[in-house]
């Protein structure tokens, strides 16, 4: 996958010690990813940088929201997302990314690419159901809800306890003998 240039932070000419970079992240950014989930986004992205003379640690830190669709409906409605991922970067004799919290870059690299991490851990703070909040608190009228609510067990069994009361009598002697045990 290409990489994005713009997340691509060079490190090299940075002194030791604590540096911030901020970022604002839409849709175009998740379009790169080939995430299709978010209609729209708005993000704002802070990435720490603490550079020691042995390794990075970044800290990312992000607040903001996304446009989704509500699972039970299918509504658009803009879900918040927050959270915060730490990892580090170690140098190495090669290229490593097996581990998910250490990244391993080449000894003589100046720069490292980030995206992939701040795509992962933003996707990963979605929660696994996407619910409208006008379905929780009940005011959101919608046809696929008035349908869901038709169609409930609930109705179901009302409508199997009105049969049960106008049964024909010839059976009701049977059902006795299952009483009876």
């Amino acid at each position: 996958m290409k990489e994005l240039k713009e997340f691509t932070i060079p490190f090299v000419g940075l002194k030791l010690g604590k540096h911030q970079f901020n970022f604002e992240l839409n849709k175009a950014f998740f379009e790169h990813f080939e995430y299709d989930e978010f209609n729209n986004a708005a993000i704002n992205l802070n990435v720490l940088l603490d550079k020691t003379s042995t390794l990075l640690e970044f800290t990312l830190t992000f607040d903001g929201s996304v446009n989704v669709a509500c699972d039970i409906t299918n509504e658009l409605y803009d879900q918040e997302v927050s959270g915060s991922y730490k990892f580090v970067v170690k140098f190495g004799e090669e290229y490593n990314d097996e581990n998910e919290d250490l990244l391993i870059i080449p000894h003589g690299s100046y720069e490292v690419n980030i995206q992939q991490f701040i795509y992962e851990s933003i996707v990963l703070a979605m929660p696994s159901r996407k619910i409208h909040p006008g379905v929780e608190d009940g005011t959101l009228k919608s046809d696929i809800l008035d349908k869901l609510e038709e169609l409930s067990p609930k109705a179901i069994d009302e409508e199997s306890a009105v049969e049960d009361e106008n049964t024909d009598p010839r059976w009701d002697s049977l059902k006795k003998l299952l009483t009876d045990k």
